[in-house]
């Protein structure tokens, strides 16, 4: 299989870098969460705050990463996970910058994640379908800032 750009990736490598995005992003996610007190008791199946929502949607992309290793690789579906896994510590980190009371180190680190979660589904999206090398490598490198802003931030 080739990449838009011609460089040729298995599934299995993309398996590798997809999963691997999915499961920086819900640790990230984690760690927002439990800077800002959240804890998995206040996960609800109908989420009725920010705390709830953040706390239900981190078990949901934890599982979902899970399930991947126990799946036939599929770039798409991948991708999707990576894409919902980012999106899920976008809100958590906008429970953590709440949390915070605002603060620039802590605003940066939610634009971050924002920007994160915008990649992973640029990557995801579309005809890429979690295939095209360029936008796999900005998701990445999105992905790394997040880490280094939530990390200055003081949530990781």
């Amino acid at each position: 299989m080739t990449a838009p750009h011609g460089t040729a990736q298995s599934e299995a490598a993309l398996r590798a870098r997809h999963g691997a995005r999915a499961r920086s992003a819900v640790d990230r996610a984690v760690a927002a969460c439990r800077h800002a007190r959240v804890v998995d008791s206040q996960a609800k199946l109908v989420p009725n705050s920010p705390e709830s929502k953040a706390a239900h949607a981190v078990r949901l992309a934890g599982q979902s990463v899970d399930a991947l290793a126990e799946s036939v690789p599929d770039p798409a579906a991948d991708a999707r996970c990576a894409r919902n896994a980012a999106a899920t510590a976008t809100v958590a980190a906008q429970v953590a910058l709440s949390h915070d009371g605002g603060g620039e180190l802590a605003e940066a680190a939610y634009r971050s994640a924002l920007r994160a979660s915008l990649a992973a589904a640029e990557a995801a999206g579309g005809r890429a379908l979690g295939r095209d090398e360029e936008l796999n490598s900005k998701a990445e490198d999105a992905e790394a800032a997040a880490i280094a802003a939530a990390r200055a931030a003081g949530w990781i």
